[in-house]
């Protein structure tokens, strides 16, 4: 094999394997290898290149692209592998044995004409090529719109038959894994709910196949409007019946199919969370919310779904920590993989917030005694396993002791903070979110707005993203403004607000629907030095920031400016670019411009004060304080 592009697209020469760089040439030879062997027009690979942002003399910029893919080939000794200029665009040659998409191809084409046995061997083979997240380092808006869709249908059709195979043998413990994870990835693909449900179904487990119902029918309905189809409808009332639906696993004893059914009272109401175990206990006392609308973060869920559903051992209960700048979508994101994964919790899934309304961090005997009244019995246990959303943490402190109370079970962690602390002690994994991408945005307002809409005018659409600066909260607060002026186009809109931010980002009518309050909280969360440098760096520096602009800014040595800049990156009101160069969102440039001038002193005009030493080993918090140490 030598191209590799089910996953990141990679050379290998079958022993290393070199992802490609994001670039535009990787964004180039994606576009080649998606049809290998024919003649992909100039157009194509320059809108999959550039996008609707092209240069000028796009045609020679092209060229020069091809060039240099040609020498990234001859870095890696496949310069025979060449990018053919042909009338009208270019071409590479490729087949089974130089790109994997072709492989897998073959493969599903030979398992098509084998008997079971060998079809089911040669299909797991094919979709063992498929190596993560598809074409992640490919910057290419069209191809991931386009193409990845398609191609990622392709492996789902492989995999729907791959299930059905295994079921048809009795072999439904095998099947699960593939299930639970798929079903989460695509909540709605009914095929497969069906799958999952008479998988447990068969293995005598009647509850969790009747919960999977009740989760895609949820789904459904809050997302689409719709209730599941026929086929998913007479499944459940053949399991409600306990009807007999073919071989039980054949790798374990049998298990009755022929339970006479439950009189009507006992039947489970609809419910989108799994129900508590049967042994007592009882869910959190309200659902969670839903998430109106969710778009993007594709990466993170696909990451965050089988690590929250695998069958860890207790001392190794999955902790997810979601990082990020406030409005970013932290508990958004949280709340929507919980709804994904619920059917896999049988102690249900427990929302707590760890912040009070006015942003102050809650008692942490306050919030573990809320816990415990939430928790079902026996929580610790398979039964009884409970997912905890524990929203807005401000410190470790917070989190470790709700951990130990939720054993066996897992965790999503949301804080504007790092939590490097707590990954240290109880591991887990750190998930930072930015600002969406343009089509992300896109199709945020799309999903809010309706397609009719913002199809009427995608110039706008994007537009206003452009002006919200890709930032969730602020993309919701003007979608919502269009959504109560009908009239109001959204370039009208864009317009409006690029002559106000982020002041008009806000909703008269929901104080927590606003930006400037959402920012000025977050900078009252820190000690007064250092959102005092915060608002200074925002309102004087540009462009990049580094520990020499931010000490010429503060008029501070290096290290103080270094550490200075660390602790902002860790509060979520940085993002870093490269190592040591950091970036500050729009919104926070605009909000640190506004309030600057009234944070600096009325007895020092035009001066800027000195902070403080950073800590050094060996300084402690002062007494009661539930945060690190600030700059003294």
């Amino acid at each position: 094999m030598l191209f590799q592009l089910l996953g990141p697209l990679s050379i290998t020469d079958g022993r290393d394997l070199v992802v490609l760089p994001p670039s535009k040439p990787t964004a180039l030879l994606a576009a080649l290898l998606i049809r290998p062997g024919r003649v992909v027009s100039t157009d194509h690979l320059q809108e999959a290149v550039w996008g609707e942002e092209q240069p000028a003399t796009a045609k020679a910029a092209l060229q020069s692209c091809v060039l240099r893919l040609r020498r990234i080939f001859a870095k890696y000794g496949i310069e025979d592998q060449a990018v053919v200029a042909v009338a009208g665009g270019y071409r590479i040659h490729a087949d089974a044995e130089t790109l994997d998409l072709l492989h897998f191809r073959q493969l599903v084409g030979r398992a098509a004409g084998a008997g079971e046995d060998s079809e089911l061997y040669t299909l797991r083979a094919a979709l063992a090529l498929w190596q993560g997240p598809l074409l992640a380092n490919v910057p290419s808006g069209l191809l991931h719109r386009d193409e990845v869709p398609r191609l990622a249908e392709e492996r789902l059709r492989v995999l729907e038959r791959v299930c059905d195979i295994e079921l048809e043998h009795g072999r439904c413990r095998e099947t699960l894994v593939d299930l639970w994870e798929v079903t989460r990835v695509y909540p709605a693909h009914e095929r497969f709910s069906e799958q999952l449900m008479l998988a447990l179904y068969r293995t005598g487990r009647q509850t969790e196949a009747l919960s999977e119902y009740r989760r895609i029918k949820a789904y459904l309905r809050e997302e689409l409007g719709v209730d599941p189809r026929p086929g998913l409808q007479r499944l459940e009332l053949a399991i409600l019946r306990g009807d007999d639906l073919g071989a039980p696993d054949t790798g374990h004893a049998p298990v009755s199919l022929v339970a006479s059914a439950p009189p009507p009272a006992a039947l489970p109401p609809p419910h989108p969370l799994p129900l508590p175990p049967e042994d007592g206990g009882s869910p959190p006392a309200t659902p969670l919310p839903a998430v109106p609308g969710f778009t993007g973060r594709r990466s993170q869920v696909e990451e965050l779904v089988p690590l929250l559903t695998s069958a860890a051992a207790p001392e190794r209960a999955p902790v997810a920590v979601l990082s990020g700048a406030p409005g970013i979508g932290k508990t958004a994101l949280a709340l929507h993989v919980a709804h994904l994964v619920s059917g896999q919790f049988p102690g249900g899934c427990v929302l707590l917030p760890l912040t009070s309304p006015d942003g102050t961090p809650r008692p942490t005997e306050e919030a573990a005694a809320e816990l415990r009244d939430a928790l079902p019995p026996g929580s610790g246990t398979g039964r009884g396993r409970t997912l905890l959303i524990l929203d807005d943490a401000v410190h470790p402190d917070q989190v470790r002791p709700l951990l130990t109370a939720n054993a066996g079970g897992a965790a999503i962690v949301t804080s504007r903070m790092g939590l490097a602390a707590l990954v240290a002690t109880h591991g887990g994994t750190v998930h930072r979110l930015g600002a969406l991408g343009p089509e992300e945005s896109y199709a945020l307002l799309t999903a809010v707005l309706g397609r009719e809409r913002v199809a009427a005018e995608p110039a706008g659409a994007r537009l206003l993203a452009e002006v919200c600066g890709h930032h969730p909260l602020a993309l919701r607060i003007a979608a919502a403004r269009l959504l109560t002026r009908p009239l109001l186009k959204p370039a009208d809109c864009a317009h409006w607000l690029r002559h106000g931010l982020p002041g008009r980002l806000s909703l008269a009518d929901d104080p927590r629907m606003s930006v400037p309050l959402t920012l000025d909280e977050a900078v009252g969360r820190l000690p007064p030095v250092l959102a005092e440098a915060h608002l200074r760096l925002g309102a004087a520096a540009r462009g990049p920031l580094t520990a020499d602009l931010a000490a010429a800014v503060l008029d501070v040595p290096w290290e103080t400016a270094e550490d200075v800049l660390e602790r902002l990156l860790d509060a979520g009101l940085l993002e870093e670019e490269h190592p040591g160069t950091f970036r500050m969102h729009e919104l926070l440039r605009a909000h640190a411009r506004r309030a600057a001038v009234s944070s600096v002193p009325a007895s020092a005009p035009g001066r800027a004060r000195a902070l403080p030493r950073p800590p050094r080993r060996g300084d402690t918090p002062q007494a009661g304080s539930t945060r690190p140490t600030a700059l003294r």
